[in-house]
């Protein structure tokens, strides 16, 4: 059974970083791709960044330049470098899966951005 548990979220000033991880739990052989996505209050869910099964990725384009998402085969873990971040950039943060045809999700983190 696959699960996905997001950690590293939490309380930053503006101008901050936050590196947040998940790991991904179960068989994700032939996966397409896993990505983070974000939802603050009264918006909706919203894709920050992906990174497919080659490597390659997108982002969105407010977070090009400040955001870097990556992964480690070996530990089944996505990460999600956030610099300089803003408060705009307060959210929850999902990861998801895309596997098989399926997506999964994780219950996200919350980032919050404050002085």
């Amino acid at each position: 059974q696959v699960q996905l548990v997001e950690s590293g979220g939490g309380l930053v000033q503006p101008g901050g970083s936050l590196r947040l991880s998940c790991v991904v739990s179960g068989n994700i052989f032939g996966f397409s791709f896993l990505a983070w996505y974000r939802q603050a209050p009264g918006n909706t869910r919203e894709l920050v960044a992906k990174i497919r099964y080659d490597d390659s990725t997108d982002y969105a384009d407010s977070v090009k330049d400040r955001f870097t998402i990556s992964r480690d085969g070996a530990k089944n873990t996505v990460y999600l470098q956030m610099n300089r971040l803003t408060p705009e950039d307060a959210a929850v943060y999902y990861c998801k899966l895309a596997l098989m045809g399926r997506h999964y999700w994780g219950r996200g983190t919350q980032v919050t951005v404050s002085s």
